[in-house]
């Protein structure tokens, strides 16, 4: 079974850079697992890899929607697989980086969609029902319906809230049901999965670093730009911890020095519980970048390629 190597862990830990550096050693190519990356023209906020930073590492899954265009775990599950499957043809190796945990998932335990679960009439309901009373009010409805699924969605995350009640509207069942349900099939490729593991001032000091940067960068200019392109700040990509903060500043809700203080704590707050999510995930084996230095991370990540089963 060919191998495919995934390096997860929470935002700002140097997964991007360490996965460009295994790639350029075991001959790989890059299937990035992130779900704001995925949209043109938003680059600064999402901290998309520049074209420097990629050392001419070819980048799958980047770039391949606009920011008012739906997207959903199936659809990133069904163009993943299909990069893994054209990087193996070519005979490179497939480096799964990024820190969605449902998109990772979604690979390494073979989890299976359902597009035919839809109920547009319903979800704009559900989108109605959270303006006007709010997200914790929303969430309440789906620790009812599916007391599972509560536990793992956060309150805030108003699009995963609204889907797995949609789910459970359409086929009676909740959505953790069917993810068990749909594990029943093996992956079809052997995802060696590496956690970054970061302590946690030294991976609070580069967030802040980082939005520092972003900052410096022009990621208020990018936001803009955005808006006067004619996106709504109601769409989920501009809803992502960055933007949402900065369009309250440019609508001259708050301070731009107050934003910047919200996407640092915000984008703390995440990383937690992206450690929280990675913690769970079975067969994922931690690597302290306290303890072992990039070269030796590089070692334990390219030897696993060699093992013989």
């Amino acid at each position: 079974m060919d191998k495919v190597i995934v390096i997860a862990g929470p935002t700002a830990s140097g997964k991007t850079d360490l996965a460009v550096d295994l790639a350029l050693i075991v001959n790989g190519e890059i299937v990035s697992a992130d779900s704001m990356q995925i949209y043109r023209g938003m680059d600064i906020g999402t901290a998309k890899p520049s074209v420097e930073e990629r050392q001419g590492i070819k980048h799958h899954m980047i770039d391949i929607v606009d920011p008012d265009e739906e997207f959903s775990v199936a659809r990133f599950k069904d163009g993943a697989v299909k990069c893994i499957r054209d990087i193996l043809k070519r005979g490179r190796i497939p480096i799964v980086v990024g820190g969605t945990g449902l998109y990772i998932n979604s690979l390494v335990y073979n989890v299976t969609f359902s597009e035919t679960m839809n109920d547009w009439d319903y979800r704009k309901y559900l989108r109605d029902y959270a303006q006007r009373n709010g997200p914790e009010a929303l969430h309440g409805l789906l620790e009812r319906a599916d007391p599972v699924s509560a536990a793992e969605i956060h309150p805030n995350n108003i699009k995963r809230v609204i889907r797995a009640l949609e789910v459970y509207k359409t086929t009676g069942k909740p959505i953790s049901q069917h993810k068990l349900e749909s594990r029943l099939e093996k992956p079809v490729y052997d995802y060696k999965i590496f956690g970054l593991e970061v302590e946690r001032n030294l991976l609070y000091e580069r967030i802040e670093q980082r939005v520092d940067k972003m900052m410096e960068l022009g990621l208020y200019q990018e936001a803009e730009g955005l808006l006067a392109h004619g996106y709504s700040p109601d769409l989920v990509s501009l809803q992502g911890i960055g933007y949402k903060e900065i369009i309250l500043a440019i609508q001259g809700k708050c301070s731009l020095s107050g934003a910047v203080e919200r996407i640092k704590l915000g984008t703390r707050h995440f990383a937690k519980r992206q450690m929280t999510w990675f913690r769970r995930t079975e067969g994922l084996k931690w690597i302290n970048t306290g303890i072992f230095n990039k070269r030796a991370m590089l070692k334990i990540l390219s030897d696993t390629l060699n093992v013989k089963d």
